[in-house]
């Protein structure tokens, strides 16, 4: 395992941050590692690349535990912290290649124009870092995260700020990058997520949730949403007493979204409503789970 997380606990005075939380993370996987604010995410990635010690458990990363080698650790893992903390009075490279020379890189100047070329830098390259808009210092964040191709890429809030192009340009980036390396992945954006991660962590109130492929999530969420449409209008009161029901919304003229408990045959019972009211029925399908709705009923 690239990332072996066991029975981590943290606390901060009588504070508990994190709770026996457990997982692993493969090669070749992008896990997003989701949570409220104040959730225990950005505390477990500092503990995940040895910048804080846990109480409580053990992690080991590429097989060396990050307490007994933190060195070791730290050559084998790329972290973006949600602040990406940079000097702005350097100079793009400049910063590349002061970073580079902390890894002892051997072909340095190769890698970092390979790097500036990779996450998009090359239209500021012969920028400060100062004079940079809040997106490509996100960039540079990134090129320094992966600049001594590391094995593990912890990424917290890596999108922060990126405009919906380079959003694009960065989610292919990560996409290409999973396929090589472990990347765990934090954000609030769920798109982010489902465009990206193969799997999801939800953490709430430092523990863990949910730890599921993203599928199988949305599959074994509680509830189903149908999106109901007749040709007239229908008192929603008809529709709530249908058993099962929990919440309806009107979208639109003779059109709702109707929510039920799993398993409660909704769509059948509102085409035997729509009979009864004889109404015809425009279109009867079940939604598609978001992430964010499987988020929200976890983490409420």
């Amino acid at each position: 395992m690239s990332i072996k997380v066991e029975n981590i606990s943290k606390y901060y005075g009588s504070q508990a941050a994190l709770k026996g939380v457990s997982f692993e993370v493969k090669k070749g996987e992008v896990v997003g590692f989701l949570g409220p604010n104040g959730a225990g995410k950005s505390t477990m990635m500092k503990i995940i690349t040895s910048y804080v010690p846990a109480d409580e458990g053990s992690v080991s990363v590429s097989g060396f535990d990050v307490n007994e080698k933190p060195i070791d650790v730290r050559k084998r893992v790329g972290y973006l912290p949600e602040s990406n903390p940079l000097y702005p009075e350097m100079y793009i490279r400049e910063y590349l290649s002061f970073v580079g020379g902390m890894y002892g890189l051997k072909n340095k100047k190769q890698r970092i124009e390979e790097m500036i070329k990779a996450v998009g830098l090359t239209p500021e390259s012969h920028k400060k870092i100062g004079e940079l808009s809040k997106g490509y210092k996100q960039r540079v964040g990134l090129a320094q995260a992966m600049l001594h191709d590391p094995e593990v890429l912890i990424l917290d809030e890596p999108t922060s700020g990126l405009d919906p192009n380079q959003l694009e340009d960065i989610r292919s980036l990560i996409r290409k990058i999973g396929k090589e390396k472990s990347v765990l992945l934090s954000t609030h954006i769920m798109q982010e997520v489902e465009a990206i991660c193969d799997r999801v962590i939800i953490i709430k109130k430092g523990e863990i949730v949910a730890d599921d492929s993203m599928s199988h999530l949305k599959e074994e969420a509680i509830s189903d949403v149908v999106f109901f449409h007749v040709n007239g209008k229908l008192n929603t009161e008809l529709i709530r007493a249908i058993s099962g029901v929990t919440k309806v919304k009107s979208v639109g003229s003779g059109q709702y979204l109707v929510s039920a408990e799993k398993g409660s045959g909704l769509t059948g019972e509102l085409s035997k409503l729509a009979g009864r009211e004889g109404l015809d029925i425009e279109e009867l399908r079940k939604e598609e789970r978001r992430l964010e709705d499987v988020f929200k009923s976890l983490t409420k």
